[in-house]
């Protein structure tokens, strides 16, 4: 189901007249024989279905910008051949990606529309075809759910949604077997990237620099000092998204430094 609990079907609904307790579903949890606590699963997103409309909203008091917006606005978006039709004759490529993906806690309960360290609502766009996320078990079987796909979202999610759209989803899943990283780990052809959240995008940056330094300090084999200015000329630090209670950036590492496997093993020691 779409991030909205499929309940805005029509530019007349809005947000505000809504059930919010339907907001942000995730499919799952689906149990992974041979998966334990302290695992990394690992999900490999084999495709991702575009149904031919999605659906953008604002609303007071949500985004970026909460002070400015005035009143609720809903948009149907049309999805034809892979390109979205945004009003004013605008077109843009379809790039689909999963916004909500992650395992269960190992205690406390976290809303679907948060994201942590167990993955959640991340709204990270490297989530996406072709790539994979490898995800901290702290339970048995691990219990993957995913949802809140988007036809589109740029880093940032500045409005609150992205193009908002309910989907089919293909995953394949596999284990690193006691590799669970401290936070979510994704996995793209040239770089590996470390996702971390906080209450602020200072407290994300701050975690997502301390373990990529860690990582280029175990995995490189050369001193902290070292590690920490290799970062000022080798990682790059961006935003997922800035909308959510927690805020999310992510650490961008080439792989032509150092593998997404030395990445995880750095992580899980």
């Amino acid at each position: 189901m779409d991030a909205l609990g499929e309940q805005l079907k029509s530019e007349t609904d809005k947000l505000e007249n809504i059930d919010f307790s339907k907001v942000n579903p995730a499919t799952g949890p689906v149990k992974i024989n041979g998966v334990s606590k302290g695992d990394a699963l690992a999900v490999k997103i084999l495709d991702i279905k575009l149904p031919e409309t999605g659906i953008m909203v604002v609303a007071p008091n949500a985004g970026a910008l909460p002070e400015m917006v005035k009143e609720s606005k809903t948009r149907i978006v049309k999805i034809r051949n892979g390109i979205i039709h945004f009003p004013g004759n605008i077109r843009m490529e379809a790039k689909p990606m999963i916004g909500v993906i992650g395992v269960a806690t190992e205690k406390e309960e976290i809303p679907t529309g948060t994201p942590w360290k167990h993955g959640g609502n991340m709204d990270t766009k490297e989530v996406a075809i072709g790539n994979t996320i490898y995800l901290p078990v702290s339970q048995d079987g691990g219990l993957l759910a995913l949802g809140d796909v988007h036809a589109l979202q740029s880093d940032g999610e500045l409005c609150v949604s992205a193009v908002e759209v309910s989907s089919k989803v293909m995953v394949e899943v596999d284990v690193k077997k006691g590799m669970a990283p401290p936070w979510p780990v994704i996995e793209t052809s040239d770089s590996t990237i470390i996702v971390a959240s906080g209450k602020t995008v200072d407290e994300a940056v701050h975690e997502a620099t301390k373990w990529t330094v860690k990582v280029l300090e175990k995995g490189l084999n050369i001193p902290w000092e070292d590690a920490y200015m290799l970062g000022s000329l080798i990682i790059n630090l961006e935003i997922s998204q800035v909308v959510d209670p927690n805020k999310t950036v992510k650490a961008r590492i080439p792989k032509r430094y150092i593998s997404t496997e030395s990445i995880l093993q750095a992580l899980s020691t």
